[in-house]
């Protein structure tokens, strides 16, 4: 819970970007060994990652402007700094990036989808703790023993006992990383994992909106990221059931040959 970690000369490391920084290098690392693992190209997944990146935070800071269109009206440079970013910009806006790079390279993104789903689930949990650290996206007020109290120079209410919802959001996620490498060994048709990510981050998002606290928008009785939530698990739903995909080959480890 500290948003200035350390200073070196005029340079000073924020929390937040430490560990937005963290994971975008975790998850480069897993997907250009798990590409070499099943055979796929591990400089795509590089090309990949800065598009991503690149388009995410382009993507993430206008759905925030976008959300808080009338601050943003009354003071433009308030919401332009490093700090203000709704994920599902990001997240829309770095498949985009993606989908368009496959195509320009004739790669199927379908098969990139699928590998580098639990990376972006390890990606997003390490940003969520990084969250924790900014005091952005806290909880509601609470009297359990899991609240905690952020101090004065974080985005989040002082003096009160909030509900620590990025650490819930983080551990969510490294779930997500685990169970989708599970089931990428498992998976029928090529797709399966990429939309097994968009269900599992979908529906737990809809339901942790619940116990967020901070403004984020309202699309009728529902936060903007629940409306969003919605459209993304019925999605997934319809191209679970596309017929249109190819089976998934029988992977091989192009190290060992099997």
């Amino acid at each position: 819970m500290k948003i200035d970690l350390f200073s070196i000369g005029p340079v000073t490391v924020h929390g937040y970007g430490l560990m937005i920084g963290i994971g975008v290098i975790c998850c480069i690392i897993m997907g250009m060994k798990r590409a070499k693992k099943y055979g796929l190209s591990d400089d795509a997944v590089i090309d990949i990652a800065i598009l991503g990146l690149i388009a995410g935070f382009l993507g993430a800071k206008l759905l925030f402007v976008i959300v808080e269109w009338k601050s943003f009206i009354a003071d433009p440079l308030s919401l332009l700094g490093s700090q203000g970013f709704v994920v599902y910009g990001g997240i829309t806006a770095g498949v985009l990036a993606a989908i368009i790079y496959c195509k320009r390279k004739k790669l199927i993104f379908l098969e990139y989808f699928d590998l580098c789903a639990a990376s972006i689930a390890l990606a997003q949990a390490f940003g969520r703790i990084g969250c924790f650290m900014a005091g952005c996206c806290y909880g509601r007020e609470t009297d359990l023993p899991i609240g905690v109290i952020f101090p004065e120079s974080s985005l989040a209410p002082t003096g009160v006992k909030v509900l620590p919802t990025q650490l819930f959001s983080s551990a969510g996620n490294f779930c997500i990383m685990f169970l989708l490498l599970w089931h990428y060994k498992h998976r029928k048709k090529v797709g399966d994992s990429g939309f097994f990510y968009m269900l599992l981050y979908g529906v737990g998002r809809f339901f942790m909106e619940f116990l967020r606290n901070d403004d984020r928008g309202k699309v009728g009785v529902l936060s903007t990221s629940q409306f969003i939530s919605l459209l993304i698990v019925a999605a997934a739903i319809l191209l679970f059931c596309w017929k249109g995909r190819k089976p998934v080959e029988k992977e091989v480890n192009v190290n060992t040959g099997e």
